[in-house]
């Protein structure tokens, strides 16, 4: 029996090939997208779940506040992992990373500079599920100057020779470090990735005593099944007894002090497995994800697939009258309800079959693209993912049931006698409203994903036309400069000499892209209880007119003044902060080191706001000191040679030294590279919205061609009546139309919402204006009229004869 079913079912579906190919199509497209997508997300919640003691993992961090904005930090101060060790019995262990950067790598006589490099503590591969190929997890990095080198990385310096016992020299800080260990690549999905790990005993700051300096990642592994908030809550008294006294100390108040004046510090604790999409912080190991997007492509993934489903009724029923007279007379010759049902359901399932080999095919050949354009690494091996397959396979049965069933029912419950009368669709407006309720939704979810789209790339652009107050445009950022040692400035000077650079200056404070940073607590005066926050730059005498920013008043550093060495220029928000507004210039702002050392520093300018955070963020305070931190040449050119400008450099670089290659960047490119998971995510939602709009209008072309078969009859009278095609085709179409307006209706208050949900993340951002909704209007009537009028214009110029002999 089963296999008369499913040669019937062929015959049919050979018989209907245009219906069949649509059906297959608009299935497998929503079928691939879902897969898709569900690769995607399933990778993002996968994050650090290697770690086989991930769910006792968790990280301490830093949050505080002050006047001058909040801080929130993913690093945390020296002593924290050994102190919380110590005093908490509940803290199995704890370990450290602390980043080294990309320096450059001399092996022998060869350099590289390729290898994310991080500090770690010994016990670092017992905490982490990072088994070593080579050497001991227990004693790796016992020793100061050793290290640990992956299998890829150590292929790169050495070849096929042996690495460990070999010696590489870190020629950025001069100094050697020999490998006692070899470890796998790091997986994809941790929220770190290094290349070379180098012992923490080789870092003197390892031991530090102080509570106010930072940068050290902290993690702690926690005992099965504990809450960690229960030791979250005894933090606090680590912060009074650790970090009070330092305090009082270095800024000559008390924590209860502090505190009085609004401010607060402290410390908690993150879950190992949160921190790739539930982190916020300024500074950290990796660019993290965003739990919001994984919500919005998961709506997405199910919204495609009931879309998909959806089509599948639509497009089945609509196909019923052709098939109406065939049931009808199997039922007169006795075929049984449930053996057409059954009949039906094979049919069903079928062209599910197909649809979803069509779907594995299209997700085979879309991964590359998908990941190229996702940053994605993602893979659909049915052999080592061995839930694949049966997953796979359950979903296309239940799809088929589902998408399936109602065509089934429906079609196997005719009434032989109403069918073989021609009465079969009288009064079935039930039915009808049922595929028209669907079709909105279909229409309500593209409106969405149409505005959706709109907002984010309207948002994109304002981010990269919005006036930053420096100039991004061809400045040229060179990497690594205190390589050349005494050579540095003289490189510097050749570079000021050339006629295509406008001006050069030396320093490693960037407005966009990795930069250094560091906070700066100041007060005014000497009024030690207005404590503010802020950010200092070290610059040279030419940062401020190579960036091309601009002074709202005072001036700028002048070698004509030898007291520049104890000036400051403010930016407006921290003359605003410190409460002297337009009145900041000859006043004196007050620093404590972290020893309570106390520098008196006079403002002679203050520079107008320049973004130098994420668009994100809003403007905070900061301080420009003269200082020569060298490590990074900032060139402003004026030429369009720029391969030529770029081929001199390398060869002036190249006469000062050949131990390290020529690094450059340009800063638009590290500014557009702060915005490319904003970019990356606008991108997918703009090719899932336009797959998503496609696979709904498959849906509106089937309850196109089921309306105008139903009214053959009626269209057949109004022509010899005397009714033009014209009239016809917007008798058919008016309906639909009706169908758009109510999804658009509809969709702008939940689009809205979502959107402006969206944009709350960004300090600086677009208005959702009403043409945005117009458009997604326009857009979506336009859509609809094009796919309803190929089947309202086919059946407006059928002859009546034959549309009345047909009934």
């Amino acid at each position: 029996m089963l296999q008369n079913y499913i040669k019937i079912a062929w015959r049919n579906l050979v018989r209907n090939r245009v219906f069949s190919a649509i059906n297959i199509i608009g299935l497998s497209l929503g079928i691939a997208t879902c897969l898709l997508i569900s690769l995607f997300v399933l990778d993002e919640l996968s994050y650090d779940r290697y770690n086989e003691k991930a769910d006792r993992m968790v990280r301490v961090i830093f949050r505080g506040s002050s006047a001058g904005g909040k801080m929130n930090e993913a690093h945390v101060m020296p002593p924290t992992a050994q102190t919380l060790k110590a005093d908490y019995p509940e803290v199995q262990e704890a370990t450290r990373i602390r980043l080294g950067g990309t320096p450059v790598v001399t092996v022998d006589t060869k350099t590289f500079r390729d290898a994310a490099v991080a500090f770690t503590d010994s016990n670092f591969f017992q905490v982490f599920t990072l088994p070593l190929l080579e050497g001991s997890a227990k004693t790796a990095l016992v020793r100061p100057n050793t290290a640990v080198i992956t299998k890829a990385m150590a292929r790169n310096y050495f070849g096929n020779e042996d690495p460990v016992g070999k010696v590489i020299t870190m020629k950025s800080w001069n100094a050697s470090y020999q490998i006692t260990g070899v470890v796998e690549q790091v997986p994809v999905n941790s929220h770190f990735h290094f290349d070379l790990f180098l012992s923490m005993a080789s870092l003197p700051e390892a031991k530090s005593s102080s509570w106010v300096t930072s940068e050290f990642f902290t993690y702690l592994v926690l005992p099965s099944g504990y809450d960690y908030r229960k030791l979250e809550v005894k933090l606090p008294q680590v912060v009074e007894k650790y970090v009070g006294p330092q305090l009082q100390q270095s800024m000559g108040m008390s924590l209860a002090q502090f505190r009085q004046k609004g401010n607060d510090i402290g410390l908690y604790l993150q879950p190992l497995t949160d921190i790739h999409l539930h982190s916020d912080f300024a500074y950290d190991l990796s660019a993290s994800g965003n739990i919001q997007y994984v919500y919005i492509f998961g709506a997405i993934a199910l919204f495609m697939l009931l879309i998909a489903c959806i089509n599948f009724m639509n497009l089945s029923t609509a196909g019923a009258s052709k098939r109406a007279k065939e049931v009808g007379i199997r039922k007169v010759l006795g075929s049984m309800q449930q053996s057409l049902t059954n009949q039906f359901l094979v049919e069903s399932l079928l062209l599910t079959a197909i649809a979803l080999l069509l779907a594995v095919g299209v997700v085979y050949l879309a991964l590359p693209a998908f990941n190229e354009l996702s940053g994605k690494a993602l893979t659909l091996n049915f052999l080592t993912t061995g839930w694949l397959l049966p997953a796979l396979l359950f979903f296309g049965l239940l799809v088929g049931i589902l998408a399936g069933s109602y065509p089934a029912f429906f079609l196997a419950s005719f009434r032989p006698v109403a069918v073989l009368k021609g009465s079969l669709f009288k009064g079935n407006s039930k039915s009808i409203g049922v595929r028209s309720g669907l079709v909105v939704f279909q229409f309500f979810v593209s409106i969405i994903l149409m505005v959706g789209t709109t907002v984010v790339y309207r948002q994109l652009d304002y981010i990269q036309n919005k006036k930053l107050g420096y100039s991004k445009d061809q400045v040229l950022v060179m990497t690594e400069t205190s390589l050349l040692g005494k050579n540095e400035a003289v490189f510097r000077d050749q570079i000021a000499r050339d006629s295509r650079v406008v001006n050069v200056s030396t320093s490693g404070y960037l407005p966009a892209g990795p930069s250094n940073n560091n906070n700066f607590f100041v007060y005014p005066e000497a009024n030690s209880t207005q404590l503010v926050k802020t950010l200092r730059y070290d610059v040279d005498y030419e940062y401020i007119p190579t960036l091309g920013m601009e002074l709202a008043a005072g001036r700028n550093f002048s070698k004509a003044y030898g007291t520049d060495s104890t000036g400051v220029i403010l930016n407006e928000t921290a003359a605003k902060t410190l409460g002297w507004a337009n009145k900041a210039l000859g006043r004196t702002i007050t620093h404590a080191d972290n020893q309570g050392h106390t520098t008196s520093l006079r403002v002679i300018g203050v520079v107008k706001d320049f973004h130098f955070k994420s668009l994100h963020e809003p403007i905070s305070p900061l301080v420009m000191t003269l200082g020569q931190t060298g490590g990074t040449v900032i060139a402003k050119v004026k030429t369009k040679d720029i391969t030529g400008l770029l081929a001199s450099l390398k060869t002036q670089w190249n006469q000062l030294t050949t131990d390290a290659p020529f690094t450059y960047a340009f800063l638009d490119e590290r500014f557009n590279d702060t915005y490319r998971a904003e970019q990356k995510i606008g991108q997918i939602l703009g090719l899932f919205a336009g797959l998503t709009i496609f696979v709904a209008c498959l849906g509106l072309f089937g309850l196109a061609t089921f309306t105008a078969e139903q009214r053959t009859k009626e269209i057949g009278v109004r022509k010899v009546l005397g009714a033009s095609v014209m009239g016809i085709i917007a008798l058919l179409s008016k309906d639909f139309l009706k169908l758009v307006a109510i999804a658009l209706v509809a969709a702008i208050p939940v689009s809205w919402y979502l959107m402006d949900r969206w944009l709350q993340d960004f300090a600086y951002k677009i208005s959702i204006d009403g043409w945005t909704f117009a458009l997604a209007g326009a857009l979506s009537v336009g859509i609809a009229l094009l796919t309803v009028s190929s089947q309202s214009i086919k059946a407006a110029l059928v002859n009546p004869v034959r549309s009345l002999r047909s009934e």
